[in-house]
């Protein structure tokens, strides 16, 4: 018996809001659990059909452990209904598609609910491991005197944090944070500057330009009585001039990745309905967005983490030249040139056509679904046959998926 097919039936993604702005009060499993109940809704399926719920996360909140199963609850599932959270970095949004594939061909399921939210502007700020131990010793004494002389022992340096997403966006391996990752990629490929802006350029003219056909993907989340209904990312605005006035972010004297053209810190959600071929024929989902056709993850040297594409695609198994779409996550400029230059096929009319994460946004647990549903979104809206996605991955990984139309 040949294995299932997965098919990705719908999706549907909340706006993608940048860091600080208008997704900063509401929760990841919030913005989850919005992008679940919406998809329910436009496909109508009945929630008691779900066999498990798969959502990626990476900056898991502690007040929401196991957010899949949060986002499930809250978003109508039934209890019986099991929620697992994945984390594979920037790919985490891949890892919940690839997962919920591999628990149909082992038989354990048909009907998924996948996908991954995240919200940047929550990280929170943490004290030190020798702080907390204050803290500790105060909580513990029983007395007025102890209580004293425990607050006495503590330090003005005991009250600086230490920035969650400033450690989370770093390797403990390599000992660099992603953007000095870039900076080697870009002096080892030849990388200018000018290169760099004028892609991230690119990029914003693009998803400023596709704003009506991304609407598509996006359903609306209410904040404070007032509709958020697209990425506030994009700026039409954005020129060489405007970008190169920007210092160096990682490498302040000889650097040129800059935050104008380096993925944006942001918060959203994006949930697609998965299912086996036979049962979405079943249940009468006739003309699903694709299929996945294949996949393959692989490791990189962490120093150079934005090489992962190259071997996860060439992992994968198909030749470029057989996708109509192309989505390589946009983590840095330099890091995607860097790609394009090593593999030397990839056609750049082909490539993130509606813009990627430098205008779009990178919520990191949730990139990889998105790249998912924009692909398929556009490969219907253009007729075509196959799309191939792939992101790196902070820790040196590289994901690829390629996914089909009929």
């Amino acid at each position: 018996m040949s294995a299932p097919r997965l098919v990705i039936v719908d999706g549907i993604r909340t706006p993608f809001c940048k860091w600080n702005t208008s997704f900063a009060s509401l929760g990841a499993d919030e913005l989850g659990r919005i992008a679940v109940s919406a998809l329910l809704t436009r496909t109508g399926l009945d929630p008691k059909l779900i066999d498990e719920v798969i959502f990626g996360c990476v900056c898991q909140p502690a007040e929401a452990a196991n957010i899949a199963r949060v986002i499930a609850l809250r978003a109508g599932i039934p209890e019986s209904v099991p929620a697992m959270t994945v984390h594979r970095n920037c790919a985490s949004g891949f890892e919940a598609v690839t997962v919920a594939y591999e628990r149909m061909t082992a038989g354990r399921g048909s009907v998924y609910v996948v996908g991954g939210a995240e919200n940047m502007s929550q990280v929170p700020l943490l004290f030190k491991q020798s702080t907390a131990k204050k803290y500790g010793a105060l909580g513990s004494a029983k007395t007025f005197w102890k209580k004293l002389a425990a607050l006495g022992k503590f330090r003005l340096s005991d009250f600086e944090p230490r920035v969650a997403l400033k450690l989370g966006l770093t390797d403990p391996v390599s000992g660099l944070n992603m953007g000095e990752t870039a900076e080697i990629l870009a002096r080892e490929n030849g990388i200018s500057r000018e290169m760099q802006d004028e892609f991230a350029v690119q990029s914003h003219q693009k998803a400023v330009t596709a704003r009506e056909r991304l609407s598509e993907e996006i359903c609306p989340v209410y904040v404070n009585g007032n509709a958020i209904t697209e990425d506030n990312g994009p700026r039409a605005d954005t020129s060489l001039a405007a970008l190169g006035k920007l210092k160096p972010a990682f490498d302040r004297r000889y650097g040129t990745v800059t935050p104008g053209n380096s993925s944006q810190i942001t918060d959203g959600a994006v949930a697609l309905l998965v299912m086996t071929e036979e049962k979405a024929a079943e249940l009468g989902f006739t003309q699903p967005l694709g299929k996945l056709a294949e996949y393959a993850y692989t490791g990189c040297d962490p120093a150079r983490m934005g090489l992962g594409p190259v071997s996860a695609i060439r992992k994968a198994g198909r030749p470029v030249a057989d996708a109509d779409l192309i989505e390589i996550n946009e983590a840095f400029a330099a890091q995607v040139l860097a790609v394009l230059k090593v593999m030397g096929d990839v056609p750049r009319e082909k490539l993130n056509v509606n813009g990627g994460s430098i205008a779009l946004g990178h919520p990191v647990g949730a990139t990889g679904a998105r790249l998912v549903l924009t692909a398929l979104k556009e490969l219907q809206r253009r007729q075509g046959h196959r799309a191939l996605v792939s992101a790196c991955v902070g820790g040196g990984q590289g994901g690829a998926l390629w996914l089909e139309r009929d």
